[in-house]
């Protein structure tokens, strides 16, 4: 059984605003509230869903959201280490989060119902550092539409993608500021070899447009018909594709990198007894039933859904991945893509 701290100790209020994520700040009806300010790497209209569940949950617990992608909440709170300015983070990847764990930026806590999870999603270490919460993997977005007025063949393997035929029409997240991005750069890596890997990026990067700093909006434009090929995530292809968008959502037969969302207490804060309590509500009954209808599979594997347009394929293509071993490797490998490609990146809002 897990034990707590008997007393609450309310933080002072803090709210950071990235330029390309959004705050969203929930405040309980009860001024003398404890308070919480939790970083967040999931898309908005997620968190606000998932924001307005826990304050329905713990109207005496105010959480003062800070959202953004990624690579952005990863470079915060890495420059932050030394002085902490989050309780908790809530929907990082798993790679950004061995990395930080590595440097004592942790809370030791098991929370409340761990054993029902699937053990992949489970830090080994005993109390826990971390707890994997869902998961979600690589895809394709590719508009049929717009492939038929430009005569662009539907690609099948992420080898079709060095086509010249598509110089200019793909789009992809830049891995330095989106877990999607990167889950694909490390899935390459592990897949091909670090030589063979770089030599594709090399000669993939001279067919895209253009990095976008967010893992969905590749698969927002191809949907949109901005460009034809989207490199992005299953979920996000098949809600766009549902609401009427001409995209198929194509697995590469190569296999493709997958990456978890976590969640952790941080280091120095002041309200343990609250982000504890907020670590036992990311992997609550409610919280993963929720994570099953936003995600592409979740911690308890027993609740992932079926969902209309999203690839039967995804499952079994998703490569065995060494979440420890590009952990430790994937500051030099965001840096030596940055060096490489950095110039087709969009610019940041």
């Amino acid at each position: 059984m897990n034990t707590k701290p008997s007393s609450k100790l309310a933080r002072a209020f803090k709210a950071f605003c990235f330029a390309a994520g959004s705050l969203v700040v929930w405040q309980p009806a009860t001024a003398e509230a404890g308070e919480l300010t939790v970083y967040a790497a999931i898309d908005a209209d997620k968190l606000a869903t998932a924001g307005e569940m826990f304050a329905a949950k713990h109207p005496d617990i105010k959480i003062n959201w800070v959202r953004d992608s990624t690579g952005i909440i990863h470079a915060r709170m890495m420059a932050e280490k030394d002085n902490p300015r989050a309780d908790a983070v809530f929907g990082m990847a798993a790679t950004s989060m061995l990395t930080m764990d590595a440097l004592g930026m942790f809370v030791p806590y098991t929370p409340t119902g761990v054993e029902r999870l699937d053990p992949r999603y489970r830090d080994k270490q005993e109390p826990n550092h971390w707890v994997g919460l869902y998961g979600w993997a690589g895809a394709i977005c590719f508009n049929t539409i717009e492939a038929e007025k430009l005569g662009l063949p539907a690609p099948t393997s992420w080898a079709d993608l060095l086509n010249p035929v598509y110089k200019g029409h793909i789009t992809m997240p830049n891995p330095a500021s989106s877990g999607t991005g990167f889950l694909d750069v490390s899935a390459w890596i592990q897949m091909m070899g670090e030589d063979a890997a770089w030599d594709y990026m090399d000669k993939l990067h001279e067919n895209i447009a253009s990095y976008t700093h967010s893992g969905s909006k590749p698969c927002q434009q191809a949907a949109a018909g901005e460009y034809t090929v989207g490199v992005s995530w299953p979920y996000r292809g098949a809600l766009l594709k549902e609401k009427g968008a001409p995209i198929d959502i194509i697995v590469p037969s190569e296999g493709i990198g997958w990456e978890m969302q976590a969640a952790a207490i941080m280091t120095g804060t002041d309200n343990l007894e609250d982000a504890q309590t907020f670590l036992d509500w990311t992997i609550s009954d409610e919280v993963l039933e929720f994570y099953a209808d936003t995600a592409s599979v979740v911690a308890r594997p027993e609740l992932n859904k079926p969902r209309p347009f999203f690839p039967d394929a995804v499952l079994t293509a998703m490569i065995d991945n060494d979440f420890a071993a590009i952990a430790l490797k994937k500051d030099a490998i965001v840096a030596e893509w940055r060096s490489r490609y950095e110039s087709k990146s969009e610019p940041k809002n």
